[in-house]
């Protein structure tokens, strides 16, 4: 690493303002195009084998990419890679855009548009998370990062209310134009400030680095444990909550405003229970806490599907998004406290990985059947399967070994101690 990259960088104020603000703008387009294809493919085809298609194509190359994008970033010049991949996005937008303009809207495209679009976060992401150290001095970069973090919480209450506004008095091809206009103000601000290439020193190759990795992963018990367990509860809570849109739509109505209460129900339940982790921050035990969520979880995805009120079935939204800080924070603090930090990157870059390809994996059961089964159906098994995994999940030797180390002090210097495979 060079000398310039980790001295104190002179103006990182101002360099860090103008960088999440960018990104901000970024992210805004991003969201915007993001509910707007969910919400007209649900509109316009209201099937479940569409919905998981478009998931499908969504979220796995993002999952794939990401692997590479992690060394990319760490090997090219973050900010160029940031551009590039913005870039990329921006332009495949405007040529699905043209094509919809022009009355061509067949299902393949938007798949097409999606895939590329996935694509390009699976390069990004890795890289602006990477880049934010390198604006930041170290005692700032817990502030930094809440700040970022509250940004992306803003960002879900306000995008599908913009998203529906736009959609309704316009069409979906507004929103495509705005994405390609804040991704080309993003890239504007990042203009504005210098970042030096990092190139990390190594001493292998990357696949040498990938398979140390994996191996830490599978036979470190209690990661083995949480990333499973991350795993079904991703595929049997999140997956058949993609459908949520697909219930509304089919038992309350077609009004976008509807579909906007049900995004706007998750998020805000998501703020305040994110708030409420900040200052209460859960049980002590940290793995009682993540079971106890995962329970929730299972409990309320039942409790949606038996919903016949549409205010109640919100209402049992918001109480789901309550539920997820509850589940993520305290899987993130555990993972941080007993994983070496030299690989704490590639494990949390195979959490990523499991949570990209979960939804999708979930998708592939749960769409084909929503078209053939009710969607209320199917929230219920899916809630009744997931309290089954928790129960074993927590009775397995693995899960027994978890709870009663999940109250311990972390370990010191940050160094896990050794666990049973």
């Amino acid at each position: 690493m060079t000398d310039e990259a980790v001295a104190p960088r002179v103006g990182w104020k101002r360099d860090v303002a103008v960088f999440l603000s960018g990104q901000t703008v970024s992210m805004f387009g991003s969201m915007l195009v993001q509910y707007a294809i969910m919400w007209h493919l649900t509109l316009e085809t209201k099937s479940g084998l569409v919905l998981m298609a478009s998931v499908v194509f969504g979220m796995l190359p993002q999952a794939i990419v990401s692997i590479f994008g992690g060394v990319w970033a760490d090997r090219l010049n973050r900010k160029w890679l940031i551009i590039a991949a913005d870039g990329s996005i921006a332009v495949t937008t405007l040529a699905l855009a043209l094509f919809m303009m022009s009355g061509y809207s067949e299902l393949w495209l938007i798949y097409l548009t999606l895939a590329i679009r996935s694509t390009g976060a699976g390069i990004q992401q890795p890289a602006v998370m990477a880049l934010i150290p390198q604006l930041v001095p170290g005692e700032q970069l817990l502030r930094v990062n809440g700040i970022f973090q509250s940004i992306q919480s803003a960002m879900m209450l306000i995008a599908p209310a913009a998203a529906a506004g736009i959609y309704a008095a316009f069409s979906i091809v507004a929103i495509f134009w705005v994405d390609v206009v804040t991704a080309v103000i993003g890239i504007g601000f990042l203009l504005l400030i210098a970042v030096p290439t990092v190139r990390a020193v190594v001493d292998s190759g990357y696949f040498a680095d990938l398979a140390k990795g994996v191996r830490y992963t599978f036979t470190h018990g209690f990661v083995r444990w949480l990333l499973v367990l991350f795993a079904i509860v991703f595929v049997l809570t999140v997956a058949p909550s993609m459908l949520t849109p697909l219930m509304v739509v089919r038992s309350f109505g077609e009004e976008v405003w509807l579909l906007t209460a049900n995004e706007l129900a998750f998020s805000i339940g998501m703020l305040g229970g994110g708030l409420l982790v900040a200052v209460w921050g859960g049980l002590k035990n940290k793995v009682i806490t993540v079971l106890a969520a995962s329970v929730l979880f299972g409990v309320l995805t039942v409790a949606l599907g038996l919903s016949t009120n549409m205010w109640v079935f919100f209402a049992f939204m918001l109480l789901v998004g309550v539920a997820v800080p509850f589940f993520s924070t305290p899987s993130t603090t555990l993972l941080q406290e007993r994983v070496e930090p030299e690989f704490q990157g590639r494990v949390f870059g195979f959490v990523g990985v499991v949570m990209a390809t979960a939804m999708p994996v979930g998708m592939l059961v749960f769409g084909p059947l929503a078209d053939v089964i009710r969607v209320e159906w199917l929230l219920v098994a899916a809630g009744l399967l997931t309290l089954v995994v928790v129960a074993v999940a927590a009775a397995v030797p693995g899960g027994r070994r978890a709870i009663a180390q999940g109250a311990d002090a972390p370990p010191a210097a940050g160094i896990a101690e050794p666990e049973p495979a």
